[in-house]
Formats: C-alpha cells, sequence, structure tokens
C-alpha cells in the first residue's frame, strides 16, 4: 500500500472582512460614476494603512446616475460563513454633500437598542462606514465634486447566510451586518465571537432584560430554557469564552448571571481559567480528586478520579459514592465569577452532562431559592 505523502505546514491565510469588500466596491462604483472609469479592480486604504486591491466581479453604470460593483468576499482560512459570499454596492449621486448609507438586499437592519448602530439604521458597522466615507470623500474632492452618494451595501444570498449568525438574536433583521474594524480577517481569531458575546450582553441590558443565561452550547442553551423559559434575547452562546462574559457584565450589569454549560468546562473555570478550550486550559484530574475530597472522597476514590479518561468519568465514579463533585465544581466556579463582576449581579452555575441533563449547581449568590432541576 502506499505510504502517504507527508503533511505540509504552512501558514493560515488571512482575508478580508465585509466592510472592506463594501469599500471597494462602493469606490469603484463611484468612480465609475464620476470618472467614467471601467476597471476590473480596486485598491483601497485600510485603516491601519495597507493598501489593498480588490478583484471586482462586475463594475458597470445602472443609470445615468447610480453604477453597480460587487467583489467576492475571500475570509483566506477562517471558517467564516461569509467567505465566497458577493459583496455589492449600489451608489447614486445627490444633491446634498455627504455619504448617505442604504441596506441593498442581504443585508440586515437594527431593530433593537444596544449595537453600535442606531435603531432603524441599515446593518453597517462604524468602521465600515468610515472607511467608505473617507475613501468616496477623497473621490469627490479630486474630482471637484460638490454633491453626495447614496450608498446601497448588499450580500447576495445574505438573508439566508444571516440565520447561521447570530444576527437574528440580536435584532438585526433582513441579512447580514457589514463587519471589520481592521480591514483585515485573521485566521480563527477570537475577536469575532467575542464581539458577539458582547453585544448579545449590550442587547438584552439595553432592552431591560434582567436575567442573562451566558452557555457554552446548544445543549446548555437548551436547559437553560427548560429551567426559566428566557426569551430569546436573553440567551448569550458564550462558547469557551467566559472570560469574555463576566469582563463585560461591568458594562452592562444585569440583575441576575446564570452560567451554564459542561461540568468539565466548568472545571477549568473552578481553576480559574476564563478560556475554556482545550488550547488554552486542561482538564486537572488532581484538582478534581481535591475537590472531590472536599466532599467526603476518601483515598481510594481520589485515586481512581486521578487516572480517569475523562471529567465525565471522575464525576460518575463520584455519583456512585453519593460524592456531590458537581455542586462543589459549580460553588467554586461561582465564587471565581463572583469576584469578576459587581457585587450586584446576582451569579449562579449549573454544570449539565452531554445529554443537558444537570450534574451540579450553585445558588445565587443572595440565597435565592434553587429552581427545580429538569431533566
Amino acid at each position: 500500500m502506499r505510504e502517504e505523502s507527508p503533511e505540509t505546514k504552512r501558514p493560515l491565510r488571512s482575508g478580508y472582512t465585509t466592510g472592506a469588500c463594501a469599500t471597494a466596491t462602493s469606490l469603484a462604483a463611484a468612480r465609475l460614476l464620476l470618472g467614467g472609469e471601467v476597471t476590473q479592480t480596486c485598491t483601497i486604504t485600510l485603516p491601519r494603512g495597507q493598501h489593498v486591491e480588490f478583484a471586482l466581479t462586475e463594475c458597470r453604470l445602472s443609470s445615468a446616475q447610480s453604477a453597480f460593483a460587487a467583489t467576492i468576499k475571500n475570509a483566506g482560512d477562517d471558517p467564516d460563513v461569509t467567505h465566497g459570499a458577493t459583496v455589492f454596492a449600489e451608489v447614486e449621486l445627490c444633491t446634498e454633500a455627504g455619504v448617505f448609507f442604504h441596506a441593498a438586499p442581504g443585508v440586515g437592519t437594527v431593530t433593537r437598542e444596544g449595537l453600535s448602530i442606531t435603531k432603524g439604521e441599515p446593518a453597517i458597522n462604524p468602521v465600515p462606514r468610515q472607511m467608505m466615507q473617507s475613501h468616496l470623500i477623497k473621490l469627490a474632492e479630486a474630482l471637484d465634486y460638490r454633491g453626495g452618494f447614496n450608498v446601497h451595501i448588499g450580500i447576495k444570498n445574505g438573508e439566508h447566510i444571516a440565520t447561521k449568525t447570530m444576527n437574528p438574536r440580536l435584532g438585526i433583521v433582513g441579512g447580514l451586518s457589514i463587519l471589520g474594524t481592521t480591514g483585515i480577517v485573521r485566521p480563527f481569531s477570537c475577536s469575532a465571537y467575542i464581539a458577539s458575546i458582547q453585544q448579545g450582553i449590550d442587547v438584552a441590558y439595553k432592552n431591560d432584560i434582567k436575567h442573562i443565561a451566558a452557555c457554552t452550547g446548544s445543549t446548555s442553551e437548551k436547559r437553560a430554557q427548560r429551567l426559566y423559559s428566557l426569551p430569546e434575547m436573553a440567551l448569550v452562546e458564550m462558547g469557551d469564552f467566559v472570560g469574555a462574559v463576566l469582563k463585560h457584565i461591568k458594562h452592562a450589569p444585569v440583575a441576575k448571571l446564570s452560567l451554564i454549560g459542561g461540568f468539565g468546562k466548568f472545571s477549568k473555570l473552578a481553576n480559574g481559567h476564563m478560556d475554556l478550550h482545550s488550547r488554552a486550559s486542561n482538564i486537572d484530574l488532581e484538582e478534581l480528586a481535591d475537590k472531590a475530597a472536599l466532599g467526603g472522597a476518601d483515598e481510594p476514590l481520589c485515586k481512581q478520579i486521578k487516572v480517569c479518561n475523562t471529567s465525565l468519568q471522575a464525576l460518575k465514579l463520584c455519583q456512585q459514592h453519593s460524592i456531590p463533585l458537581g455542586n462543589i465544581i459549580c460553588e467554586q466556579a461561582r465564587s471565581v465569577a463572583a469576584k469578576l463582576i459587581p457585587n450586584r449581579v446576582q451569579v449562579e452555575v449549573w454544570a449539565v452532562d452531554k445529554q443537558g441533563d444537570v450534574v451540579g449547581h450553585a445558588g445565587w449568590c443572595n440565597g435565592t431559592r434553587t429552581p427545580r432541576q429538569t431533566t
């Protein structure tokens, strides 16, 4: 049998944000309108000074007063849902000086308070707006154009793609957001995920939600719904970034915070880790054994825990011996979290197994009665 060829390692490729794509297409359309320049590429300057050239799939006049340009979003090696999507701009000239933004098909509209864009506005974030404004104003000055621009930004199939994002939960309806702060997409960057966590908390807070449930995944989110029947706006998908939740709650201090997630992940939080992903922190079986001892585990049981393959195996051993390891982990995780958030925020922790069944709980810090557990 032929041996497999060795895997060749290579650096991960960066890509470009929807905001950078929107800037390139709006500039190309405006340049065609004002200068009659039909081009297959468009070069823009990113916020940190890099000059980047975009290939255009279309650049044409729509009418005497409007032009259309499009490009394909390239996210590099990042698993971005918009990778390969067509971002386009339809630019119209208008008599009033300035740049005015509109949502074309595939770009959403903000319907709730709490985001960086005002309710009722197209979901085009501040930095992409600034990028488009600076490029269009510079073009107008160079060509001695005294009027303004109506800029319609869209993404083909964007309304469908948006169903795979947090936009519906954030109250962004009708499509995707035009995003980016540097114009560059870094492969597997945590920044976009953390930004969505912050937005989710802000939207809930600004819309007078008193109780937020931050969940590590879909299984824990279903448990949160069974426990409290919270509105969707109150559910924050934090993944492994519990630290991002605890840090941002300082800026949006809701009355109650429930942390709901896997037992193994919360055993890491109990040890003080803020990133629960395996690349950043490991499950410490020695610590689990020490915590089991706090609950009455004898030396032979602790030795068994130390050689377990998984945290859930250790938990099962403790359950068989009536050792409340799940509650102990949750209480220590709750103690870690409580030290990082304002005193007026009540925090609790629920640990679940892979089926979503509750395996541990530590209650509200003011002693509020524990809600009934369900399976």
